[in-house]
């Protein structure tokens, strides 16, 4: 009974943001194969045969270690090896808070967990013997995997390629990047004029995604892999990145498609990245100023953040620079509070002017093809994408007697689930793809991903609560649901489970093979169309009935407030004001309809105070 309780507890705090797919070989190390011995550009490796039969090699630098003085640098080239390098075992897990959804566990004191030498990536590739790896034109589409997590949690060691590589034979790379501060930190103390651009981007993240695209473009060829093409794809945060990446010019030519699974793009300004909270033109609650304020303070030097401001103020940059780079990792992890996950609340993604386009409004960019890296999208969301969030947020969730979770109230819950998630489609697909497509008409995909069938665990119904979650859709993707948290039952296994991963995993590479998932590899599923502005739009994946189909729905921001205008089911005047304030920003945001909104108007409740950051 106990280990009941518990794994649904983990279940419920993990509920799969990231889905951790840790090899079925774990228990026992891989053996180092002769079949799988090549060479590379760096040096000689050797890897193992994984499961389903592909050839691995993991935990391969792509980069030099970004310790000591390269801590807040770009990356540097990796030294080149003569000894064969055996490719094993994972690399690092970048500097994080421990979580389920990183492969960290989880730990009492929620003392950081990683190492900041963790530039490493890992490669699946079919079974080629060493004489038959394919060159040319018979090399094979490469896809690079990009993982989720905030830009603050996740590995990208814990995602099987076996599966995706020797089933559809593409090549798949999973690649880890700094997160949290030593990914994004912008701060005057860390920029010189004598420092290149990069150096000076505050971007390491991105930077280091960017890095690891050379090196698949430099040495994939060795693995079989053809480096003119080469597909991005990311879930989450990694999903925001690959549009950071097709906005990035320094990504120019590096990628050849690119699949965004529940992202967005969102860039914080310098300001936001570096001004303290009450500058006119304020930061963030953890900007690098107030975080070096907090370190100032919890170093014995100021009494109070008033005096750890005039402390930094009268600071040089060198001595700034100095104790920023003398901090321990761990103690610079601690400046952050841990957010859902392990999460943190940091800026990231910094318009920089020269990694990023200083300020991006992403209509008018994706609607100039000179402005970005134009190549073909898939943009796609969940149908139920923030019960992920929800589902342990004790306003919408009750426990009875410690251990049976349930809904408090089903029927807010779904609602509140379909408008935040509808309003995350709006803005990581619809209003994307009308953007994208003025600038390449028909090279544009969309879909919705449906499934919802997982189980009912003493009596807590699971596809109610999570639904089709952000997230979930990953283990279809890479066809991998044994998990060692022991979430596989989270998807029990059914012949439409299988074959509905399969569709999927066979249109991701259809499209890396031509740009377009078409009817998938094997020719034989539903015909994906483009996103059409007055036609069918999106593909949606879910098991009979109605199994995959395309759909014309679509959301637009008109549509969604006039949905909300009409909903007499909210009765809550404070939710209905909250809801609207949360879904429109910026010029759709009507101050005279908020405050006549519902029964009473919303007069009393200041709508910044509903925003998220």
């Amino acid at each position: 009974m106990r280990k009941i309780v518990i794994a649904i507890l983990v279940l419920i705090a993990a509920a799969v943001a990231a889905f951790v797919f840790w090899p079925k070989h774990k228990e026992a190390p891989p053996v180092a194969d002769q079949a799988t011995l090549r060479q590379t550009p760096l040096g000689p490796v050797v890897g193992y045969v994984d499961a389903y039969g592909a050839h691995a090699w993991l935990g391969l630098p792509f980069a030099a270690p970004p310790v000591g003085e390269l801590r807040w640098k770009a990356p540097r080239p990796v030294q080149p090896w003569s000894d064969v390098r055996r490719a094993l075992a994972i690399g690092n897990m970048c500097v994080q808070f421990p979580s389920l959804l990183s492969g960290a566990g989880r730990s009492p004191s929620n003392a950081p967990v990683g190492d900041e030498d963790c530039l490493y990536l890992n490669v699946w590739a079919p079974p080629f013997a060493p004489a038959d790896v394919p060159t040319a034109d018979k090399a094979r589409p490469v896809m690079v995997w990009i993982h989720g997590g905030g830009n603050s949690i996740g590995h990208g060691g814990s995602y099987i390629g076996a599966h995706l590589a020797a089933g559809h034979d593409v090549v798949v790379v999973t690649i880890n990047y700094r997160l949290g501060p030593f990914g994004w930190f912008s701060h005057p103390a860390l920029r010189s004029d004598a420092a290149s651009p990069e150096d000076n981007s505050g971007n390491y993240g991105i930077l280091d995604q960017i890095a690891a695209l050379h090196w698949v473009h430099d040495n994939i060829a060795a693995f079989g892999g053809n480096p003119d093409n080469i597909t991005i794809f990311g879930e989450s945060a990694g999903g925001a990145d690959v549009l950071a990446l097709l906005a990035s010019p320094l990504a120019k030519g590096l990628f050849h498609r690119a699949i965004v699974e529940s992202g967005g793009l969102f860039t914080a300004t310098r300001a936001i990245a570096e001004n303290y909270r009450d500058d006119p033109d304020p930061g963030h609650p953890f900007s690098s100023r107030e975080v070096i304020d907090t370190l100032l303070v919890r170093n014995g030097k100021a009494a109070d953040a008033s005096a750890a401001k005039a402390a930094q103020n009268a600071m040089s940059n060198d001595d700034l620079r100095a104790m920023l780079l003398n901090t321990k990792a761990a103690d610079i992890m601690q400046l952050y509070s841990g957010g859902a996950f392990g999460m943190i609340s940091a800026p990231d993604v910094v318009g920089d002017g020269y990694v990023l386009p200083a300020e991006i409004d992403a209509a008018r960019l994706f609607s100039d093809p000179t402005k970005y890296n134009s190549v073909p999208v898939i943009l796609g969301t969940n149908r139920d994408e923030v019960a992920l969030f929800m589902v342990r947020d004790p306003r919408w969730v009750e426990t009875r007697f410690w251990i049976f979770p349930r809904l408090k109230d089903p029927v807010g819950y779904q609602r509140e689930v379909r408008y935040q998630t509808d309003a995350w489609r709006r803005r990581g697909v619809d209003d994307l793809a009308a953007a994208l497509i003025r600038s390449q008409p028909a090279q544009v995909f969309a879909y919705r991903f449906d499934w919802d069938e997982e189980p009912t665990v003493m009596g807590y119904d699971l596809s109610r609560a999570l639904g089709a979650a952000h997230g979930l859709e990953i283990a279809f993707v890479f066809g991998e649901f044994e998990g060692g948290l022991g979430l596989s039952y989270l998807y029990p296994k059914t012949p439409a489970r299988d074959a509905l991963s399969n569709s999927m995993m066979s249109y991701w590479a259809e499209f890396a093979y031509t740009g377009n998932p078409g009817t998938g590899r094997d020719g034989k599923e539903v015909r994906w169309l483009p996103w059409d502005p007055d036609g069918l739009k999106t593909i949606v994946f879910d098991t009979p009935p109605p199994g995959v189909h395309m759909s014309s729905e679509v959301v637009t921001a008109d549509n969604l407030k006039q949905r909300l205008l009409g909903d007499t089911t909210i009765t809550d005047q404070k939710q209905y004001c909250a809801l609207y304030a949360q879904l429109f920003h910026g010029a759709e945001f009507d101050r005279s309809e908020y405050l006549k909104l519902g029964q009473s108007g919303c007069a009393a409740y200041d709508p910044e105070s509903f925003r998220r950051f």
